[in-house]
């Protein structure tokens, strides 16, 4: 059964609306003011909202803004109800991510064909997530194991021999097998964290409320959030003398986790597709109203094909160097790119190392 917040300062309205939609089978909360029917939509998570325009302290207006800007009440299909349906306010209650717009006085039809059409595309967006959710569990279960195997094998090959030959190993190799079971781990954890949030980033692609949420974080200050990662991986790959960094401080929109993600993996994989000695240059700029991110390496590079091709699950020349897959990284941050309205591009020639540009947008994409 499925259930319906009704936010409205009219009593004789919410009842009214109340006794329409439980004819109807549905189950109806309701809220006096937007205060309350914050509250009650973040305890009670309806599958639908309709809330008036014009109330009190906390309008329509801030009621929707402050549930959109919150994970859990984000992609609830919402419905604002006015009197005073203007081409201007119904525009700027699309901006701020309402799904319809119900003007006042309206007939008992009126409501049934707004509800109904609400739901209706909710439920097709949920389909739809369903189906890549199925998917992506069809190639996990297939591409998970095979994956895996790699760092598996180095934990399992090293612990044997320390379970089996302890008493025989020198220090130093006891430490250096020690040192390859943690190397190993490292690269299943990321492994693992990386399948996870391709994931949850193709599920959050399936609802534009979902993206519109997504898109509410922002970098404030994100040359040093740039410095410090990218000198992390230049440490890891023991190559802190190759890597050149520029960045300019000024607010990147999106959240400085999302961010981050896509700063390591773009300086991870240049490190790691080109030989220690040459340089990697990373730098963070702006050109006219785009954020540009730029890493820079002098490695093996890619082909036009392969680049054409890159995408989840996709190694490069696995039979020359075995390495974790580069496809899923640059994956996960081309995704990330796309999802805040950007575009992320890759230039170079086969042993001639490779450019990967991230640009966004300085302001919100609609």
């Amino acid at each position: 059964m499925k259930k319906i917040l009704v936010i409205d300062d009219e009593e004789w309205l919410r009842e009214m609306i109340q006794l329409a939609l439980s004819r109807r089978g549905f189950t109806v909360v309701e809220a006096p003011n937007g205060t309350e029917g914050i509250e009650l939509a973040r305890k009670e998570l309806p599958d639908l909202i309709l809330c008036d325009v014009n109330m009190g302290k906390v309008d329509g207006y801030l009621t929707l803004a402050a549930l959109r800007t919150e994970a859990p009440t984000a992609a609830i299909p919402f419905i604002l109800m006015t009197g005073l349906a203007d081409n201007a306010g119904m525009r700027h209650g699309m901006e701020m991510g309402a799904d319809d717009y119900l003007p006042k006085p309206f007939t008992i039809d009126g409501l049934y064909a707004a509800v109904d059409a609400r739901l209706k595309k909710s439920q097709t967006v949920r389909d739809e997530a369903e189906r890549k959710l199925a998917h992506l569990r069809d190639n996990i279960s297939l591409m998970l194991p095979h994956e895996m195997r790699t760092p598996l094998n180095g934990i399992l090959s090293n612990a044997e021999l320390l379970a089996t030959s302890a008493a025989t190993l020198k220090p130093g190799e006891i430490a250096e097998m020690g040192q390859e079971i943690f190397k190993s781990s490292q690269r299943l954890e990321r492994l693992i964290e990386n399948f996870l949030i391709y994931a949850q980033l193709e599920l959050i692609a399936a609802d534009p409320k979902n993206v519109n949420a997504l898109r509410i974080g922002k970098t404030e200050q994100p040359a040093s959030l740039v410095s410090e990662l990218a000198s992390a991986e230049a440490v890891e790959a023991g190559r802190q003398s190759d890597l050149t960094i520029e960045a300019a401080d000024f607010s990147v929109p999106m959240s400085g986790e999302y961010f981050g993600k896509v700063v390591t993996e773009l300086v991870q994989n240049a490190f790691k597709f080109s030989e220690s000695g040459s340089a990697v240059r990373v730098t963070l700029g702006e050109s006219f109203n785009t954020i540009v991110f730029t890493v820079k390496d002098h490695g093996r590079g890619f082909s036009t094909g392969q680049i054409q091709r890159i995408g989840a699950y996709t190694q490069f020349d696995r039979k020359m160097q075995d390495e974790s897959g580069v496809g899923l990284g640059l994956t996960i941050a081309r995704r990330l790119v796309e999802l805040h309205g950007g575009t992320l591009t890759i230039e170079g020639e086969k042993g001639a190392g490779a450019t990967v540009t991230a640009k966004l947008p300085k302001t919100k994409p609609a």
